[in-house]
């Protein structure tokens, strides 16, 4: 009897060893496709805005150029890989986790939008530019953390 005991000692530890990999993994690649589709998402909505009146001009006459919110909006998505896989790795429960620190990084992403100058249909539209990938990389994220391998 408690042989059998040492044996599934033995073997749990394993099993967990070999499936973190391929969790990591599709995290990852699960991640790469939503920042993909937060970014198309992000600029077509930004598009749609410059069309219906935002000039996305801040500061002054610097205007954002659509470009410029695709790089953006897949810079910040791939920090949200990171602190996933950095969750994934030190918390017991990732996910929750996740989607505190994601929330309320959101939050604060607000705040610049609200500061920056521009006029009320820019500011509408950059404050609904940074809902668009939160909306986007949270729950994609949260899930492929909460998914459990094996």
């Amino acid at each position: 009897m408690n042989s059998m005991k040492e044996t599934a000692v033995m073997t749990d530890p394993g099993t967990d060893r070999t499936s973190h990999p391929h969790r990591l993994r599709r995290l990852v690649g699960t991640g790469f496709i939503a920042t993909l589709a937060a970014a198309a998402a992000t600029t077509l909505a930004a598009a749609l805005a410059r069309g219906a009146g935002a000039d996305f001009e801040v500061h002054g006459g610097q205007t954002i150029p659509l470009s410029g919110i695709a790089v953006v909006t897949g810079f910040f998505s791939a920090v949200g890989i990171v602190i996933a896989v950095a969750l994934l790795r030190l918390s017991a429960r990732p996910a929750e986790r996740f989607v505190w620190t994601a929330m309320s990084l959101t939050a604060i992403s607000l705040i610049p939008p609200l500061v920056s100058g521009a006029t009320p249909a820019t500011t509408t539209a950059l404050l609904g530019l940074h809902l668009v990938p939160a909306a986007v990389m949270i729950p994609t994220l949260a899930r492929s953390l909460g998914t459990r391998a094996g």
